[in-house]
């Protein structure tokens, strides 16, 4: 049995990879060029920043479901005992806030 190929199948072949070779070319060539890359450099950043805000939010948001579980009963009404000492102490602050500030104006 001959594996003998005709000189129109062999030209056939040439025309076929030709085409293929063009069409990687053609894809290498957008690949490789500078809006292409800025593009998938930009739509990596986003999908980072993205991804950290995402997991920021979920952060503080479980921080502060935590703080208010803690000055809130499960009615949603205030724990005074709790609420009233962190009032005081931030009264204090800012008062000595005020006062420092106006030592170093005078």
């Amino acid at each position: 049995m001959s594996d003998a190929r005709t000189p129109a199948q062999i030209e056939a072949d040439i025309v076929r990879r030709r085409d293929q070779l063009a069409v990687t070319l053609d894809e290498i060539g957008i690949r490789v060029h500078p809006k292409t890359i800025i593009g998938d450099a930009k739509a990596k950043v986003t999908s980072t920043v993205d991804h950290t805000a995402g997991r920021a939010f979920a952060a503080v948001n479980r921080t502060v479901s935590g703080v208010k579980a803690r000055f809130t009963h499960e009615d949603g009404q205030p724990r005074l005992e709790r609420v009233v000492p962190v009032a005081l102490v931030a009264v204090a602050l800012v008062g000595l806030l005020a006062a420092s500030s106006r030592r170093h104006k005078g």
